[in-house]
């Protein structure tokens, strides 16, 4: 009896444990469906599955998981040097010129866009200055503020012509240009030439009348007045001039070619493109490193954290894991059941042996009790 009691638990349970799994489809008679078939795991998958996702949503897979793991100070840290090595590796301190980063970006024809639209203001800035330089009288283009500053030089510039007109004469130059000229016009004269040279003596002593007479007029009151009034009739002239009269000589279209060709020169656009970024900013690294790297972490940390809930509802973890237990063939749930509970299984199956002797035995001495009596 305690042989028959042990064999009934052990195969009445192993059966049971079998029958969680098995079999894996329903079995029919004709059409009469056996009862217990399939068995309770694969009848109640679906079940199984959406339960299995709340529960990794209400308590495997929560949001304070999710802060308590990944949104630390120390990930945030671990990031932030992830970042920065890469932006070091392909970007800070890579070898590609910024010609290669135009090129992957598709605007490799960018430096020639800028050229030409650099020529098309260049071009335009000027044609306008010209039609406005060109345009009215010297009064009407000139700034009022280089008139007045013209006007107020007037009497310096007066002073200046007859100090280097005192100059002159009174040296050896003018002494000589003094005679030369009062040679060749009593020349000129002939007779009347040779009567005035014995009138007046010798042109050397002539030479030193006029000069004494030239500088009495230059040093004269009257004579600064008199130039003053002569430039500043002259600059009223030149105000009332046409503009376009006074510069119909000027090249402009030389004047224009030679700034474009210098603004592209000094621009040199291809030239300064075929440099790395470290060239132009060997500190970047540094900078990015303290400046910019932490903050754009800090703040995806921060939105990281601030959304995390409505993105994790989002993300319908449970549906997701439901949909992929109810994709597993049910052999592989067993196994996975199995293989995690194998020898608890074995021992829930010595166990209902174990008992079913125990009860076989208690069962034999009731009975051997009974026959006694």
């Amino acid at each position: 009896m305690a042989f028959i009691g042990a064999l009934i638990g052990g195969v009445t349970n192993h059966l049971a444990i079998k029958m969680l799994f098995r079999p894996h489809e329903a079995k029919y008679i004709g059409k009469t469906r056996l009862p217990f078939t399939p068995g309770l795991i694969p009848k109640r998958r679906n079940e199984l599955a959406t339960q299995l996702g709340k529960t990794v949503t209400n308590y495997l897979l929560t949001p304070d998981l999710f802060r308590k793991k990944m949104l630390t100070p120390g990930m945030e840290k671990r990031v932030e040097t992830f970042i920065q090595s890469k932006m070091d590796q392909y970007i800070l301190q890579s070898d590609k010129t910024l010609n290669d980063w135009l090129k992957l970006a598709g605007a490799d024809k960018l430096p020639d866009q800028v050229e030409d639209k650099l020529v098309t203001l260049i071009d335009q800035q000027l044609y306008e200055m010209k039609a406005k330089v060109t345009t009215g009288t010297v009064e009407e283009v000139m700034p009022l503020r280089w008139q007045q500053q013209i006007e107020e030089k007037i009497p310096l510039a007066s002073d200046f012509v007859l100090r280097r007109a005192s100059q002159f004469v009174d040296s050896a130059e003018g002494r000589q240009t003094f005679q030369k000229l009062i040679d060749d016009f009593l020349a000129s004269k002939g007779t009347f030439g040779g009567m005035l040279n014995m009138f007046f003596g010798e042109s050397e002593s002539l030479v030193g009348k006029v000069q004494r007479e030239a500088l009495r007029f230059i040093e004269a009151p009257g004579t600064k007045d008199l130039l003053d009034q002569l430039i500043w009739k002259e600059w009223q002239n030149v105000q009332q001039q046409p503009m376009e009269q006074l510069t119909s000589g000027f090249d402009f279209d030389s004047v224009f070619a030679s700034v474009r060709k210098y603004a592209l020169n000094q621009l040199a656009l291809h030239e300064r493109l075929d440099h790395s970024l470290l060239h132009y900013w060997p500190q970047g690294s540094t900078w990015t490193a303290a400046k910019v790297t932490p903050q754009i972490v800090n703040f995806l940390f921060a939105q990281a954290e601030a959304q995390l809930e409505q993105s994790l509802k989002k993300l319908k973890l449970d549906e997701m894991v439901k949909e992929q237990v109810d994709t597993f063939p049910v052999a592989v749930l067993e196994d996975l059941v199995l293989g995690i509970s194998r020898r608890e299984f074995k021992m829930i199956t010595v166990l209902g042996a174990f008992l079913g002797g125990i009860i076989g035995i208690v069962q034999g001495i009731i009975a051997l009790t009974l026959n006694g009596l």
